[in-house]
């Protein structure tokens, strides 16, 4: 079976990754880092913080969470996601839109069983 990756993409702006699943579908990106150190400084910091992290639901009224956590919130578009916060409070890693929580919430567990063992390309 494939396994997932970490593929790293230079713009004008830096440099960024995504997560990539071993079927390859994205499950999560960066903010756009300015050197490489910075986003491999992110890519640990994703692989160290996403099995520990807790999950605040704020589709949900009362649910808090300290950092590391992930954030499922929903967008404007009415769409679910996620965002992963290091333990600094920084967002290391946000999701696409899921249509509905259940989705959203696979993702966040496709995070935290494949960022560990994730290679870099």
């Amino acid at each position: 079976m494939a396994k997932s990756k970490f593929t790293i993409k230079q713009s004008a702006k830096g440099y960024t990754f995504n997560l990539v699943a071993g079927n390859g579908e994205i499950i999560g990106t960066s903010e756009v880092y300015a050197a490489m150190a910075g986003l491999k400084n992110g890519v640990a910091s994703v692989q160290k913080n996403a099995p520990i992290a807790a999950i605040e639901d704020q589709t949900v009224e009362g649910s808090k969470a300290g950092n590391p956590k992930f954030e499922i919130y929903k967008d404007k578009k009415g769409e679910f996601r996620f965002r992963l916060k290091a333990g600094s409070g920084q967002i290391i890693l946000a999701s696409q839109g899921y249509n509905d929580k259940a989705g959203c919430k696979n993702g966040v567990k496709s995070v935290q069983k494949n960022a560990p063992e994730a290679t870099v390309e």
